[in-house]
């Protein structure tokens, strides 16, 4: 039977260039910082983020995703090993948050300098640009399709 581990294991230990690593180190920081801005400095910001919709207290909603924030960070700087499979569950990370983004702008929320539909608006591109950014620079993308390939 095979194992979790056994699973994942297509993602363990692929190379990447020098450029790659620091681009996935300076995600990991940036992650780190907006997740320690969730439960800090930034707080009120990001509670106004939270859609309507979600079911859970938002004050719950901004702790729960800046701890997620802080572990991604984290496991991007210093589990390099498994830098694939950490670049695809970040890549879903700011899928899951795409919605939060997509309230700003709906609602006309003012948070973080967005003050203006077309700042609300462009900011939604910035979103596939950083799902593109966590498989780039962990090779997640490339680790995968050298799995199919059997390789």
């Amino acid at each position: 039977m095979n194992t979790f581990i056994e699973k994942i294991k297509w993602s363990y230990g692929v190379e990447t260039h020098w450029i790659r690593i620091i681009f996935r180190i300076l995600l990991g920081l940036n992650l780190l910082f907006a997740g320690i801005s969730h439960l800090t400095f930034s707080r009120l910001e990001f509670l106004a983020q939270v859609p309507n919709w979600v079911p859970l207290p938002d004050d719950l909603v901004v702790v729960l995703s800046g701890i997620a924030e802080i572990m991604l960070g984290l496991a991007l700087v210093v589990l390099p090993k498994w830098k694939a499979l950490v670049g695809w569950v970040v890549a879903v990370f700011f899928v899951l948050i795409f919605p939060g983004n997509i309230a700003q702008y709906v609602n006309q929320v003012d948070a973080f300098g967005l003050n203006t539909d077309q700042a609300r608006f462009i900011r939604l591109f910035f979103q596939p640009a950083l799902i593109a950014w966590a498989l780039w620079s962990t090779g997640a993308f490339k680790a995968y399709l050298k799995h199919k390939r059997g390789k």
